[in-house]
């Protein structure tokens, strides 16, 4: 402890320098939008850098895993491409008068809901998820897609399985979003069975349930029900998987089911997804600014 407090003493001056240097540059960049928004996008950038370095090297030891959830995928993309009854399969005389239509090859199932590859207002955008964390309060992923291949802050990211998050900063090459596990993070959802609307939001303590929220206590609910994003936020299109109720019970200081949804999405292997974006998000938001109503918060795109 003494040799310490001597080494404080010999180099006091180095050590206030420091000190003061870093103060300064924080109060220059909290108080500069435009020192912020370079600071944040060097950031970004050089960190998304080294992740994918990270992920790659750590690819490379999980490819049996990796392997597994492709093949898996395929089998269920296959699935798409051939009609669910034998039309097309049977003799003439055995086949249906008016056979069933063929998925469309220009589509992709995303969470349970067909979303069209091709087009231009509603584009897909693939992305590989190089870090995400999921044990904190607020929890980020970062994938490797940024505004070079058109991503824009306020998207919306899905995978095979279902919601995601929502896209929060975006530089040239890649982007951070706050996943589902982010204590901000509300997407308006209902129940498929008997279309009840609600909010789901992460209560930050078990990274595979999220609590569904507003439902009324006279509405019947079945343990196993699906919920699914009803496309009231602008940011999801409706129909896409959430999760299933795990299990609801009743508070008697409130009017609403306290429900406890298992996550669709394991975030602990969510390896590739897409970027979607809303089709008339823009037209909506200024119809409500019009209004009065306060649209979305916008995010920040990060320019070199």
């Amino acid at each position: 402890m003494r040799n310490l407090f001597t080494f404080i003493f010999r180099y006091r001056g180095i050590l206030v320098f420091g000190l003061l240097e870093v103060l300064s540059l924080y109060l220059l960049i909290r108080n500069s939008s435009y020192q912020r928004a370079a600071f944040f996008n060097s950031a970004n950038a050089y960190a998304g850098r080294v992740l994918e370095i990270r992920t790659q090297v750590l690819d490379y030891f999980r490819l049996v895993d990796v392997n597994r959830g492709l093949v898996a995928e395929n089998a269920a993309l296959r699935q798409q491409l051939y009609r669910p009854d034998l039309a097309g399969r049977l003799p003439d005389s055995l086949a249906p008068v008016e056979p069933l239509r063929p998925a469309r090859r220009d589509s992709i199932l995303l969470g349970l809901r067909q979303l069209p590859a091709t087009d231009p207002d509603y584009p897909l955008i693939p992305a590989r998820v190089i870090s995400s964390t999921r044990r904190r309060v607020d929890n980020y992923i970062t994938i490797n897609a940024g505004t070079r291949e058109g991503v824009r802050p306020g998207m919306g990211i899905l995978s095979a399985d279902g919601v995601v998050g929502r896209v929060k900063v975006a530089s040239e090459h890649y982007a951070t979003a706050t996943s589902v596990l982010h204590s901000k993070t509300v997407i308006s959802a209902k129940i498929k069975r008997d279309g009840t609307e609600g909010g789901i939001k992460w209560l930050g303590d078990d990274a595979a349930h999220v609590l569904l929220d507003q439902i009324p206590r006279q509405n019947e609910l079945i343990r196993g029900d699906t919920v699914l994003t009803s496309g009231y936020n602008a940011v999801f299109p409706e129909g896409v998987m959430i999760g299933t109720i795990d299990a609801f019970s009743k508070e008697p200081d409130k009017d609403f089911w306290t429900i406890r949804v298992r996550l669709a999405v394991d975030f602990s292997r969510l390896t590739y997804v897409y970027v979607v974006n809303s089709r008339h998000k823009a037209e909506r938001d200024t119809l409500q600014a019009r209004a009065g109503a306060k649209p979305e918060e916008e995010d920040e795109i990060l320019k070199p």
